[in-house]
């Protein structure tokens, strides 16, 4: 039987779209500017120098997989992609943070339901598929859970008094944030989709705290480094073919 590689086609050029949040845009919390701001190393452009053709960056900061989905075709569809690297999630299972702090008992939920996040990201798996453009699923980042506590809690004891009672406890945050990952590895395994496992990558660091922002949840810039990394073996294991013998160094937003 041949091999995926062996079956499709290889051609000299390839366009490779990166289509997901924050955290695929490249955003870091700079700590002494105490802002968020663009990393230049990036994993999708740490990555990009190593590969044939045209690699767009489509994602974009606070996106959520509903809002990805009305500029599919804007953002990706136009572009004519062969490969569709596809991260979300981190912004879908975020709640309203300040307005828990101000009133816990209230009812909240998701930016997007987990349920509605795995259908979602199942469909556009299959539209993908439909039109022959090759979808790679990446997992989430863990995020750090004392750090993303003090962060939605601006470090105010009243907020955070409210967020606990809302929570019940902090590590409640870590397991929320891996429910929706679970619902990526579900549409991997329910689609035979590819996918490039960045959670493990993290999770293998003795203590991956220090691959992640102030802000508990963005990777910092060892952390982009980690996934370009894990990007790069996937590729070199079932895609050799994509990559650039003569690395680049000229970035394509």
């Amino acid at each position: 039987m041949k091999t995926e590689q062996e079956s499709r086609p290889q051609k000299d050029h390839y366009t490779i779209v990166v289509y997901g949040d924050s955290i695929s845009r490249g955003i870091i919390y700079d700590t002494e500017k105490q802002k968020h701001s663009l990393l230049l190393e990036s994993f999708t452009n740490l990555v990009r120098e190593h590969l044939k053709g045209v690699v767009y960056n489509a994602a974009k900061f606070g996106s959520t997989i509903i809002e990805g989905l009305q500029r599919l075709q804007s953002d990706v569809l136009k572009r004519k992609p062969d490969i569709v690297l596809i991260e979300f999630g981190g912004n879908d299972c975020d709640f309203h943070w300040d307005e828990i702090a101000e009133n816990p008992s209230g009812e909240f939920h998701p930016n997007t339901d987990c349920s509605t996040f795995y259908e979602k990201l199942f469909g556009l798996v299959q539209q993908l598929n439909t039109l022959d453009i090759v979808p790679v699923l990446v997992s989430l980042p863990p995020l750090d859970p004392e750090k993303y506590f003090r962060w939605i809690s601006h470090n105010k004891d009243q907020a955070k008094n409210n967020i606990l009672k809302f929570l019940g406890n902090v590590s409640r945050i870590y397991s929320w944030h891996e429910r929706y990952n679970a619902a990526i590895l579900r549409v991997a395994e329910e689609t035979k989709t590819r996918l490039i496992d960045i959670r493990s990558a993290f999770l293998q660091n003795e203590n991956y705290s220090t691959l992640i922002c102030d802000d508990g949840i963005h990777p910092n810039k060892e952390g982009h480094k980690v996934i370009a990394e894990k990007i790069l073996q996937y590729i070199q294991s079932n895609y050799i073919f994509l990559l650039n013998t003569h690395p680049q160094t000229t970035a394509t937003k």
